[in-house]
């Protein structure tokens, strides 16, 4: 049965390249492994990085949307290596591992392990979000260790390859069925597919070639972000296992709520109150806005709630130039407390107004 990339990730057609990686990104942090140790998870997450490997690709969406999953070119299998999930490098090692094949790369070290992404939340103000600032970070994560250099092995010995496995990591196997004979490629015994060993390991990091420590990171924020979007700063994770690439941090920025102002997309509203008085006879006012201050005429007879638009004046858009509009919405007050007198003329008009 064809599978629903679409449905996969929660998304649409329609749905645009943004949408569908922020998608992926809350599903990936959901189901990944290292998180969600519930059975399937695994399954679950080759799936949504399956489905975003194809939808995330102009050419590989149009010839899904053709053809679907089953459709010429789209193969159905992935490189779950590129979002940081261990797995195969692609066609070859499967059929290699199916059929004995020579699509294997040979040679291949998995000694070093890449590290895992991180994530970080930050909070800016929506003056922030409107021009853009940058933000100084200070990260406890995994750095490479200072004693071995990240490779594991004490101060003056070095990994040596496996004499089992001839650095690759892996051996085959044969398998007999009723089908015939299959090699099956597997994970080599001796190094557990580290493909090296290390007879002295560091004493401060145990053979890991990393340990913990912190580092301060700085993060341009564009103009023009909503709450919600996710900046990513490649080799800014985890330091990797024996000299593996560190992984990415990705910082979600959460913009505060304003106390005039409150945002939709790159609009801002603003609620302003005004007198019966001032709505029956007009006026013009001092409007507050995100970089400055705007007069807006009221005209005579505004109504409550009445709505008014001030095309330019709101958010920096995120990609391309110019702005968003500001919408000031007009409240009536009704006064409290009324003296004898303000009845009395309040009443007299009441009259006036039947007549």
């Amino acid at each position: 049965m064809a599978k629903d990339y679409y449905e996969i990730l929660g998304v649409s057609k329609k749905s645009s390249p943004d949408e569908i990686k922020r998608a992926f990104r809350n599903l990936a942090r959901k189901h990944h492994p290292d998180v969600n140790k519930e059975q399937g998870s695994t399954e679950k997450f080759k799936e949504i990085n399956e489905a975003y490997q194809i939808l995330s690709d102009p050419q590989k969406k149009q010839q899904y949307d053709t053809f679907g999953s089953a459709g010429p070119g789209t193969g159905g299998f992935t490189d779950f290596n590129s979002e940081g999930f261990g797995g195969f490098e692609g066609f070859g090692d499967i059929f290699d591992m199916f059929f004995g094949g020579q699509g294997a790369k040979r040679g291949r070290s998995s000694s070093r392990t890449n590290g895992e992404d991180l994530q970080y939340e930050i909070s800016i103000t929506l003056e922030d979000a409107f021009n853009g600032t940058e933000k100084e970070l200070d990260i406890a994560h995994y750095i490479a260790c200072q004693t071995c250099k990240g490779s594991g092995a004490k101060h003056g010995t070095s990994p040596t390859r496996c004499s089992s496995c001839g650095g690759s990591g892996q051996v085959r196997t044969m398998q007999r069925t009723m089908l015939g004979s299959f090699t099956q490629v597997v994970a080599c015994p001796t190094c557990h597919g580290a493909g090296e060993y290390i007879s002295s390991p560091c004493p401060d990091c145990r053979g890991s070639g990393k340990a913990k420590g912190r580092h301060k990171v700085k993060i341009k924020i564009p103009a023009g972000i909503e709450s919600g979007n996710n900046l990513r700063v490649q080799r800014a994770g985890n330091q990797g296992i024996r000299g593996g690439a560190p992984g990415d941090l990705y910082v979600q920025v959460h913009v505060k709520p304003h106390n005039l102002f409150e945002r939709d997309g790159a609009d801002i509203v603003y609620k302003t109150k005004v007198t019966f008085v001032q709505a029956a006879l007009g006026i013009e006012l001092n409007i507050p806005l995100i970089d400055g201050k705007a007069s807006l005429k009221i005209p005579s007879g505004t109504q409550p709630n009445t709505t008014f638009k001030l095309k330019g004046k709101g958010m920096n858009y995120l990609r391309g130039s110019g702005r968003g509009d500001q919408y000031v919405m007009v409240e009536i007050a009704t006064p409290v407390n009324l003296t004898d007198e303000q009845i009395n003329l309040l009443e007299n008009f009441s009259k006036l107004r039947k007549e």
